[in-house]
């Protein structure tokens, strides 16, 4: 039992570590060629492999400043608690069917929902605490844009939580069947949607801003902890694509045995992560009022609409 405990969490460990890397690199690259950016591809030789350990040694080099007006101790925490509820969620995600989860609870969906809102205090700590009004703007910015889009986030998810009559995430990629990719559809681009703002992805990146805010609410932090808050970031985006994979299609389900479900999910996240990325390329930032607006005029209409129909329909069968 003590065994299966300790491996299940070096796993979870191994993930949290390893796959923002992965998807840090691979964003360097789809950018490099995306913009015609050649200096990504160099470092190390093949394709630039080494640019990630390079970037890794620049921040360790880089003096850690803490600002003399700040709250040093709400600034030093700060990127802690915008690290911690990610490694958390990862715990509820399942790679495959049966063990291959590091916790299986019935109210799984609901915790994961919850954790990923706690976002927010982060933002709200490392713009507050930096004494800066540069900082602050966008703080202030980030938390109307993360409360706002829970809303959206937390109706898509009840949605197909009422598809598939249950809480547990394994139990809903069990549930799941290939119609759902179009009864499912409008929750689905509504989840991905309201994460990426989650997040403070672009378009969504108002909070952060750099040609108005300097760079928001991360503007005083440096070296490690500024790292982390990137580290963060990049969690970010593998959270929400693997939920979105689980949630709207299919998990671990796919041709082949169910021993390879596991290879299924990666693709299926690894997707939706250069999607992200393909996003922060392709799209412009979005103005504060527009962020609001499609928040309340777009995505909760929306998701309102499928909860009514996707309960109506659970009713009906």
């Amino acid at each position: 039992m003590l065994l299966e405990v300790a491996v299940k969490i070096a796993a979870v460990l191994a993930a949290f570590l390893v796959l923002p890397l992965v998807v840090g690199q691979t964003e360097h690259k789809l950018m490099a060629h995306m913009q015609g950016r050649l200096g990504p591809m160099h470092a190390g030789g093949f394709h630039g492999w080494a640019q990630l350990i390079a970037d890794g040694v620049k921040f360790a080099q880089k003096e850690d400043l803490v600002p003399d007006a700040a709250d040093k101790p709400v600034f030093k925490l700060a990127p802690a608690v915008a690290l911690l509820p990610y490694l958390l969620v990862i715990l509820f995600i399942p790679l495959g069917p049966g063990d291959l989860v590091g916790a299986n609870l019935d109210m799984g969906l609901f915790i994961v929902v919850a954790l990923v809102g706690v976002g927010v205090l982060a933002v709200l700590m490392a713009g507050w605490s930096s004494a800066n009004k540069y900082t602050l703007v966008g703080a202030l910015r980030g938390a109307a844009q993360l409360m706002a889009y829970e809303l959206p986030l937390v109706l898509a998810a009840a949605s197909v939580a009422v598809a598939a009559g249950t809480l547990s995430l394994p139990a809903i990629v069990e549930a799941w069947n290939p119609w759902w990719l179009l009864w499912q559809a409008p929750a689905a681009l509504v989840f991905f949607t309201a994460g990426l703002a989650e997040i403070r992805r672009p378009p969504f990146d108002a909070p952060v801003a750099d040609s108005e805010l300097v760079f928001g609410y991360l503007t005083e932090y440096a070296g490690l902890r500024f790292a982390l808050l990137l580290l963060a970031e990049y969690v970010g985006i593998v959270v929400i694509s693997a939920l979105t994979a689980v949630l709207f299609l299919g998990g671990w389900k796919g041709p082949g045995p169910e021993s390879l479900g596991w290879l299924w999910t990666l693709l299926k996240t690894g997707a939706l992560a250069a999607v992200v990325i393909w996003l922060r390329v392709a799209w412009p930032r979005l103005r504060v009022d527009q962020i609001q607006a499609l928040c309340w005029k777009g995505l909760v209409p929306v998701a309102l609409a499928q909860l009514v129909l996707t309960t109506a329909v659970a009713l009906a069968l």
